[in-house]
């Protein structure tokens, strides 16, 4: 009772809250244009990386031995090299589920031996080059923005334009470089591993023998559509590294940004790699290839 009088009174003081403010028209305007002009300021921002970008390698070019081939070679090893059994493991799991699930329905069809066109043109073409993207974005994407945004948070990038090493030519194209080299060969490897574990699905559940998807792959899959998945490999590996130096120069120097920053990261590199990979879809349709 004694509990239940002390509750009563601490009741009658309880202040209530105020009303919601009524929703207005003027303040979503204003919260879309704040929306908006962010959105235009980050594409500026990715437009002038470009734009050094190509400054940059054309000052190696022009004096490629002063260029930062150590950087390169570290950035290549870490992004390409570590990245091979996690990617190989991914792309081997979706071969396995992805013939067992073709399986299912063309064995109602009585077209098991399709299974190679299937898996050929989905892996080889589409789905090998954007799976690799997609695991290099979650995983080197995040890395290069971390690895960007510490220096900010320790001052090192301010320690770096007061001695006059420029950011572009020693943090952004070593990173994009290494990674636009590294991204073909990273899409190759985890193709490969998703073929070898949709031929040994085909052979467990469909009986089609490993020798017969090696002689019939070459002629499902045409050599073109190979140079497809590397020519947009490239274009992942180079976008995903722009991203990830972007959002880690435009970390502020406090933990809660580099949070933010990380994340964004990954998010933004995904969606670009999806859209990319659509937009070739529909250009090379458009050409016949």
């Amino acid at each position: 009772d004694s509990q239940r009088t002390m509750l009563a009174r601490v009741a009658q003081f309880t202040c209530v809250a105020p009303p919601p403010e009524p929703w207005r028209l003027g303040e979503q305007v204003d919260h879309l244009g704040v929306l908006v002009l962010h959105g235009v300021d980050h594409a500026r921002h990715l437009l002038e990386m470009v734009g050094q970008l190509v400054l940059d390698l054309g000052r190696l070019v022009r004096a490629p031995r002063k260029g930062p081939w150590r950087d390169v070679s570290g950035h290549l090893y870490r992004m390409g090299a570590t990245a091979l059994p996690i990617t190989a493991l991914v792309g081997f799991l979706i071969g396995v589920v992805l013939a067992y699930l073709m399986s299912l329905q063309l064995r109602q069809f009585g077209a098991e031996s399709f299974i190679v066109n299937i898996l050929g043109i989905s892996l080889i073409r589409e789905l090998g080059p954007m799976l690799a993207a997609i695991l290099v974005a979650g995983r080197s994407g995040s890395s290069i923005t971390a690895q960007i945004g510490v220096m900010r948070v320790t001052e090192e990038l301010d320690a770096m334009r007061v001695m006059g090493i420029p950011h572009g030519f020693r943090l952004v194209m070593p990173r994009t470089l290494a990674l636009a080299l590294a991204m073909p060969l990273i899409s190759v490897w985890t193709t490969l591993a998703a073929l070898a574990g949709g031929m040994l699905a085909a052979d467990i559940s469909m009986d089609i023998s490993p020798s017969y998807f090696v002689q019939a792959l070459p002629a499902a899959v045409k050599i073109g559509n190979l140079g497809l998945a590397m020519a947009k490999s490239v274009v992942f590996g180079a976008f995903i590294a722009l991203i990830g130096c972007h959002w880690g120069l435009r970390v502020k120097p406090n933990t809660q940004s580099l949070g933010e920053g990380t994340t964004a990261s990954v998010v933004s590199s995904i969606t670009m790699v999806i859209i990319v990979d659509a937009l070739f879809a529909i250009a090379f349709k458009n050409i016949g290839i």
